[in-house]
């Protein structure tokens, strides 16, 4: 039997890297999929698709996720259209590195709106209907920066460290409830994201990596599909890396 067979989850920020392989995941393993980006656009139509090619029921939906009142019509939304959410991935994320000196306060508080903000607008939205079915498992996408931090990385290391302790506290408040609030911590993982840096750059990170290779999206998405699942119904509150073995 499929691992998700029946449930449903709300993935966000999901039309492209680590969010569209835990969609298409999610959906091998029998879950139906609503996912969110900013636009609907053809990459969301497109993934839309390979996502409803798995058999399951998918719908993408244009939502800013940093947005209190987008997050709670996204959440309605969802409900309406799939009639619960069993599942919601906290996902959305931007970076605007730079050193601290050079960084501007929009860029601060941009990332922290995006990577942070958005995990309580959406858990909090979520939360009534996880709260009335008695159970739920949200996931958090953190960073291994969250954990060790990174120079030039001030502003998306606070946001992915204040994921964590967002997570141990959702934990604590919902576990009454039968609803677990996990984080994932990736490591260097192949996205868009790290396609920009240089080959330096990038050969000097899978140096520091025990398991010399940098990580696939799909790797994030094997745990995300064992938080999500039966697997892990004694685990909540804590905090996975999937890093290669990275020293955090």
């Amino acid at each position: 039997m499929k691992l998700l067979a029946g449930k449903t989850a709300l993935i966000t920020g999901a039309a492209r890297g680590i969010g569209k392989a835990i969609a298409l995941k999610f959906a091998s393993e029998g879950a139906n999929v609503a996912f969110s980006d900013l636009n609907y656009d053809d990459n969301m139509m497109a993934t839309e698709a390979e996502i409803a090619a798995l058999g399951v029921k998918a719908k993408g939906y244009a939502s800013n996720a940093a947005i209190f009142d987008d997050g709670e019509k996204l959440i309605d939304q969802v409900v309406a259209d799939f009639g619960t959410i069993d599942i919601l991935i906290n996902n959305a994320g931007i970076t605007r590195d730079n050193l601290l000196m050079r960084m501007q306060e929009k860029d601060w508080d941009m990332v922290l709106t995006v990577n942070l903000k958005s995990a309580f607008i959406l858990t909090k939205a979520v939360q009534r209907v996880m709260m009335k079915q008695r159970a739920g498992s949200i996931i958090n996408m953190s960073s291994v920066v969250g954990v060790s931090g990174n120079a030039g990385q001030s502003n998306y290391s606070a946001s992915k460290a204040g994921l964590i302790g967002f997570t141990k506290s959702i934990a604590q408040e919902l576990g009454s409830r039968n609803i677990r609030c996990n984080a994932i911590a990736p490591g260097f993982i192949q996205t868009e994201m790290t396609h920009k840096l240089s080959d330096e750059v990038r050969d000097e990170w899978i140096k520091n990596i025990p398991l010399r290779r940098a990580g696939l999206p799909e790797d994030v998405a094997n745990v995300a599909v064992f938080l999500a699942s039966d697997l892990s119904s004694y685990v909540s509150g804590q905090v996975i890396n999937v890093c290669g073995g990275m020293d955090t």
